[in-house]
């Protein structure tokens, strides 16, 4: 799976609309669309804002 499919399953499953998800997330509706279409000029600060609101975190490792 993507993240855009993750975010928008999440999103689902917690019963939030793309409205009530970037009210909540403090960051724009247009960000929620453009996020759960996997554009890929999204801010990852953005993104960190919206999985924490779902209950996640944005984790970014090195690769070996």
């Amino acid at each position: 799976m993507t993240i855009e499919k993750d975010i928008a399953k999440m999103r689902k499953a917690a019963g939030l609309t793309q409205v009530e998800l970037s009210r909540r997330a403090n960051v724009g509706l247009r960000f929620v669309r453009e996020l759960e279409q996997g554009k890929p000029t999204v801010r990852l600060d953005k993104v960190s804002q919206v999985l924490s609101l779902l209950g996640y975190e944005l984790t970014i490792r090195k690769r070996p």
